[in-house]
Formats: C-alpha cells, structure tokens, sequence
C-alpha cells in the first residue's frame, strides 16, 4: 500500500533517522473504514501526551489533517502513524525544537479467524516480563522489543495472543492488547503506571462501561485474582474484542458482559 513521510508519496526514511537507531519516537495504529480513521480523537490524545512525554515537537494540527487525508484515500484498511525525533549524527543528544518525522503507512484491512471473535482464544503464558519504567509507561513508543521476543515464544495456531507480567509477577496485558476481566460484575484491567500500553480501545470500553452502569477498576492485577475470574478477554483497536477462553490451566467461559461490550465494539468498528 501507499505511504507518505512529512506529507510526500515516499517508501522511505534517511539512514540517520533516530527511530532507527534508538527507537525514538511514537505509534499510532488505527482501524480506517469507509475513509474515516476510528477513534481518531482517542488516538490523538494518547500521542500527543507521549510528545510531550518525550519532549517532541509536533504540529497535532498538522497530524490531524493529515491522517485525515491518508485516511480518505486508503479507504478501508489499517493505518499506521509514526513520529521519529527525525535525524541526527552519532550520540543520544538531541536538537532542542527540531520537529519531528511524519510517517504514513497503509495496509489491507485485517483479518483474523472469525473464532477468535466468536468462540474465544487461548493465551500462551509468556516467559518474558515487562520491565517497570513509569516515564515510558502507557506510551505507545517505538521500543517494543520485550513484545517482539515475547511474540517469538509460540508459533502455533492454538495461542492467538500471549499473556505478559511484569517483573514483579503483576498481570499487565497481552502482546498486542490490553486485558480486562471481570468478577462479581466488577470490570477490572491493569494499572499501566509502571509499564504496559494504555491502548485506546481500553479506554473506550471503559467508557462505555461507565455508560452502562457497570462498575469499572484500574488496579494491579495477580495472578490467583486472574484465575478467579468470571470473564476474561483482550481487546485492541483493530480486531475489537476476542473472549478468553483460556490460559495454561486456567480457563473461563465466554461471559455475558463480554458479548454485550463485544457487541458496542463491534458496532463502533463496523466489523
């Protein structure tokens, strides 16, 4: 598919880039449909909170209108949004005020087994933990190498996602999702003050949680309260909501609170 770098048609980036060397930078991947990215307010905010996390300078007007156009030209699709600290000679120092590199990728719509979203997944527990650093955390930054050796763990079709701790054996989140689970109607997902990625279908389904009267928690996860639950799923802005049916030994039912968010997502993604 096509892709633009600071609002041009082009298929790549100087060598001296530094989200190639360092990982300096941020990401965005958004669900388009119909020429309209999804969510597009919530992934914005979480952007700009980690520019002014790492200290770089973007236009966010600027971002918008040009997601916005990529968007209407894909048309139906996944849309990635980069933003590198741009270029710089050998060194960590950085060019105060330098603004930073605009990367637009797109890519056909995604596609997963119709299971996952109907029947429920299996997580595979993963052996690699997340490390704890509250300036990084909630950020969806370009340093995902802890996801990439987490991922490299299983490779057959029975484990659609992974389940990753951190250091401290705390549940955080799955690989490419957040996790939330429920217990005696509470609907509970992991505090990301010291690591993991505060996705922003996490945020819209507790929100739409709220709306429906039902009592929501951000709070440290263990291990013992995860096998106790009721209901467990993942969700991501992309594939929505896939029910848990699984873990190692533990296992769940597909539970009503699930399907009932499952289908408010399903409806917000027109999947």
């Amino acid at each position: 598919m096509h892709s633009w770098v600071d609002g041009q048609p082009a298929d790549s980036v100087p060598l001296k880039d530094r989200g190639l060397a360092y990982g300096d930078g941020l990401f965005e991947t958004l669900a388009v449909k119909a020429g309209q990215p999804v969510l597009l307010d919530r992934h914005l905010q979480r952007l700009e909170e980690g520019c002014r996390r790492l200290a770089l300078v973007a236009d966010q007007v600027l971002i918008r209108s040009e997601v916005l156009a990529f968007a209407a030209a894909l048309g139906d699709g996944v849309l990635k949004l980069i933003l590198t600290r741009g270029d710089s000679l050998r060194g960590y120092g950085i060019t105060p005020g330098a603004p930073a590199r605009r990367i637009l990728q797109g890519s056909p719509p995604a596609t997963y087994p119709n299971a996952h979203a109907a029947d429920g997944i299996r997580l595979f527990a993963c052996a690699t933990r997340l490390a704890e650093q509250p300036l990084l955390a909630g950020l969806k930054h370009l340093n995902r190498l802890e996801q990439v050796i987490a991922r490299a763990e299983w490779q057959d079709a029975e484990h659609a996602e992974g389940l990753m701790l951190d250091v401290s054996g705390r549940v955080i989140e799955g690989v490419f999702s957040n996790l939330f689970l429920v217990r005696n109607g509470l609907l509970l997902t992991a505090d990301l003050n010291r690591c993991g990625v505060a996705g922003v279908m996490r945020a819209e389904i507790l929100a739409q949680a709220q709306t429906l009267g039902v009592p929501v928690a951000v709070a440290d996860i263990s291990l013992e309260q995860l096998q106790q639950a009721d209901e467990v799923f993942v969700c991501n802005s992309v594939y929505g909501i896939w029910p848990v049916r699984g873990c190692a030994a533990m296992s769940w039912p597909v539970g009503p609170l699930t399907r009932k968010l499952q289908g408010i997502v399903r409806a917000l993604l027109d999947i």
